[in-house]
């Protein structure tokens, strides 16, 4: 279906935009609260901040490797964020965000219904590295909180790209190979697709086996990391990739493809062997 277009606000109260950003959507009694590591000591003056709902932490990677992230949910996010701070295995994240509602209508059940729906589709989606040990368990919902627990969920899902979390969105590829890019070498073909939001390898491209000598740790971290994640899979003579993933670049995608390291803009052709480069020179002019 083709998306229907809404509004966002932004709100900077110190007018820092690397700090504390509030972000509300159009006919919605949620908000959200983005801010940093550095930055989240100011959430204890407010009110806001001490609500029950879900939360966030990740962490900002290079270009190829996978961020990890944390989901969680407290009937008082400020307490519970603060015990991540002094908890050596939660050190990782640098960014962070919290849902609450301004009107307090959400609550701990329905906070619990809505962590639990981030880590499933985080964990299905694969575009993380989920440090969460495990899916809770969360007691049944009546069939009315049940609906308002998943309509709160659907603006928390449109509001979190806002604020740079993409891992629990589905890809958008199209089914039209005719726009897709293509790595060929070595006994592989990879297709893949460029987009505002990154580069998607599809499913089914294929990567070489092997890293090169040369490989730099960065690219032999992240195929280990696709590896662990089952995005990609040992398939013989090469690996394969089980489903769509998102890299933030082409050059970022080209490094798994092939084990080395790679210039995305040049390893990647169209199907008449233009190059990323190429396409991209006959478009600007």
């Amino acid at each position: 279906t083709k998306p229907v277009g809404y509004s966002v606000r932004i709100f900077m109260p110190d007018g820092d935009p690397n700090g504390i950003r509030l972000i509300e959507k159009s006919h919605w009694t949620g908000q959200g609260i983005a801010f940093t590591r550095e930055s989240f000591p100011k959430l204890s003056s407010r009110r806001d901040s001490v609500r029950a709902g879900v939360y966030v932490l990740w962490e900002q990677t290079e270009a190829i490797t996978l961020p990890r992230v944390y989901v969680g949910e407290s009937d008082e996010l400020l307490k519970r964020i603060e015990h991540h701070l002094r908890d050596s295995s939660k050190d990782f994240w640098t960014e962070g965000i919290i849902f609450t509602s301004k009107d307090d209508s959400l609550n701990k059940a329905h906070a619990q219904y809505i962590e639990t729906e981030l880590i499933s589709r985080a964990s299905e989606i694969n575009q993380c590295a989920l440090v969460n040990r495990r899916n809770p368990r969360v007691a049944p919902l009546s069939e009315s909180d049940q609906a308002d627990a998943e309509s709160f969920l659907a603006d928390v899902l449109l509001c979190m790209p806002v604020a740079g979390v993409r891992f629990f969105e589905q890809l958008p590829v199209t089914t039209d190979e005719s726009e897709d890019l293509i790595i060929t070498s070595k006994g592989i073909v990879a297709r893949g697709q460029l987009g505002s939001y990154g580069f998607v390898v599809r499913r089914g491209a294929q990567a070489v086996k092997k890293e090169t000598r040369s490989a730099q740790d960065y690219v032999v971290e992240i195929r280990k990391q696709l590896l662990e994640l089952r995005v990609l899979k040992d398939s013989g003579e090469t690996l394969e990739f089980t489903k769509d993933h998102l890299f933030k670049t082409p050059s970022a995608a080209s490094c798994a493809v092939l084990g080395r390291s790679s210039n995305g803009l040049v390893d990647w052709k169209d199907a008449n062997g233009r190059t990323l480069k190429e396409i991209q020179r006959t478009l600007d002019s």
